[in-house]
């Protein structure tokens, strides 16, 4: 099946590209998302009388992920959690408490943004996350959890 992207997609294409992919991930992922219409005759047309608003979207969101990066670059922060003698999490830090202690230091984000690519923090100390602000901005944050 071929589409007509409207956004850039990691590992597939940018905004505009005409891809060919498998019908189900077109059917089940791209479509609902808005991420690409169908490559129909009056797709096209209609994808051709808004590139220039696209475009604008795209940059804008890039310039905002950008600014955001900017502002993460230097934060440090901390997460209080209960803990036993040895360090050990009764629990774990996952991707909401990081994005809400970040909102307490002055800076949104998503909890999709945050990648702990070695799954929730379990331990006591210190760790570098990555935040993936967008597809082609990336930054990394010093998380500390200490013991409450």
């Amino acid at each position: 099946m071929e589409v007509i992207l409207l956004q850039r997609v990691n590992n597939l294409g940018n905004l505009g590209d005409k891809v060919k992919v498998k019908p189900g991930y077109a059917r089940n992922f791209l479509l609902p998302k808005s991420m690409a219409a169908e490559a129909t005759e009056a797709n096209l047309a209609k994808f051709e009388a808004r590139r220039v608003e696209l475009e604008k979207q795209a940059a804008d969101h890039f310039s905002s992920a950008q600014s955001r990066a900017g502002r993460l670059s230097d934060i440090v922060v901390t997460i209080p959690a209960n803990a036993g003698n040895e360090g050990r999490l009764f629990g774990s830090v996952g991707p909401a408490e990081i994005t809400s202690a970040v909102a307490a230091a002055g800076v949104e984000i998503d909890k999709r943004e945050v990648s702990l690519s070695d799954g929730p923090i379990r331990q006591t100390g210190e760790y570098d996350v990555m935040l993936q602000l967008h597809s082609e901005v990336s930054t990394t944050i010093r998380v500390n959890v200490v013991s409450a």
